[in-house]
């Protein structure tokens, strides 16, 4: 596969994780509970990192969440987690980082959105207060700008500007520049202010695909800072899965990026750890990075009228996601396994030659028989009644030979 140029971005350090420069994209999730309940957020942030969330960000809106930001960083770590946490700040963000100053230094790094300060209005005394904070405890910033809660002052300035152009541009075109100049203008503020520019990530949040992808093209050609992408809102379900993958994909695939986050709506009561899991497969879907097994499965056609490797490549699907914490503290590398669940003579063997482990099981009117390929080369045929668990078997076998073997080695 053809290796991605990346953007060549200022490293950040953020806690134990960099990004930036050559360091791999980082996926990144948000709890929705509420922070001034400790155990509640403890027990998310743990659920996300568990599915492979490297950062995580928490809300501090109030007093009695500035206050409980240190109890849940203890609270994280006891369960074995350092997790760098982010601390999302609004309006009154300049005032709770100056009266908690233990969440000021417990935080790995602050997102200040400029709309929702000083910025546009009278001063930017509260923009500076945060910095400054972040100055004095060495922390980095995400100027994270969004077309929801845009700078009004810089908006309506470059519309009248533009208004009165021989050539006038789109609106549209016009609140994507404001954008840009909100995120490059801030991010220039605060360097005056004291941090330097591998303390800082700028993001620019709307969404629209086309918008996203239109806006990051020209943050991106214009500044060297670190860049998280994201769309703001994406939705929920499958819309939000489409999406964000129709955002990211050719941002990413242009070298453009450095963090994301999949922001989807929970069903009530869903998994949180959904969002982060997505924004895996858009990395490994890409080639970019690789998180774990893939397993390849056929859509089906009247020749599988059985939904025989249908249950088969769900349940060996569940099995790689309850498996892979574990596996990946004994087997490393096991992240690149490729497995083939398929449904009928067509395309079974081929595909399950091509992968590590493949088994094509028998479609409509075919010998109730099921050839399990390893490595490209024919290993067993399977029949009967246990071919899930005599494929898990295999599987589990395969895992510790190859990827044990490695880690000793190591």
């Amino acid at each position: 596969m053809p290796e991605i140029q990346r953007r060549r971005a200022v490293t950040v350090k953020i806690g134990n994780v960099q990004v930036g420069s050559d360091a791999p994209v980082v996926v990144q999730s948000m709890t929705n509970t509420d922070t001034a309940d400790v155990e509640s957020t403890v027990q998310q942030i743990a659920a996300l990192a568990r599915a492979g969330s490297e950062m995580v960000r928490v809300t501090v809106n109030n007093d009695e969440a500035a206050k409980a930001v240190p109890y849940i960083i203890e609270g994280i770590a006891q369960k074995g987690w350092n997790t760098p946490i982010i601390g999302d700040f609004h309006y009154n963000g300049h005032l709770l980082l100056a009266k908690y100053p233990d969440t000021a230094q417990a935080l790995a790094k602050y997102r200040i959105n400029p709309g929702n300060v000083s910025i546009g209005r009278k001063d930017d005394d509260n923009f500076r207060t945060m910095v400054e904070v972040a100055v004095k405890h060495q922390k980095p910033v995400r100027i994270g700008v969004n077309w929801g809660s845009l700078d009004q002052a810089l908006l309506t300035k470059m519309m009248d500007e533009n208004s009165r152009s021989s050539n006038p541009l789109p609106a549209r075109d016009v609140m994507m520049e404001a954008m840009v100049v909100s995120a490059l203008d801030n991010a220039a503020a605060a360097e005056r202010y004291g941090l330097r520019r591998d303390q800082i990530v700028l993001s620019a949040k709307v969404s629209g695909v086309r918008d996203l992808i239109d806006v990051y093209q020209e943050l991106a050609s214009r500044c060297d800072y670190a860049l998280h992408l994201g769309l703001t809102e994406a939705g929920m379900g499958m819309k939000g899965i489409v999406a964000s993958a129709a955002g990211l994909a050719p941002l990413l695939l242009s070298g453009i990026g450095d963090t994301i986050r999949v922001s989807l709506t929970p069903t009530p009561g869903g998994d949180r750890s959904e969002e982060v899991r997505c924004g895996q497969q858009i990395l490994q879907s890409l080639g970019i990075r690789s998180f774990m097994p893939q397993v390849t499965s056929c859509p089906g056609c009247g020749r599988t009228t059985s939904t025989y490797f249908q249950e088969l490549a769900e349940r060996i699907q569940t099995y790689l996601v309850e498996q892979m914490p574990e596996w990946k503290k004994q087997y490393a590398g096991v992240e690149e396994l490729k497995l083939a669940v398929m449904g009928c003579i067509v395309n079974g063997p081929g595909e399950s030659k091509h992968a590590n482990i493949g088994i094509s099981l028998p479609g409509t009117f075919e010998e109730p028989k099921a050839p399990v390929y390893v490595d490209g080369k024919l290993f067993t045929t399977l029949r009967g009644d246990r071919i899930v668990e005599e494929f898990q078997e295999i599987l589990d076998n395969y895992v510790e030979k190859r990827y044990g073997k490695v880690l000793v080695e190591a």
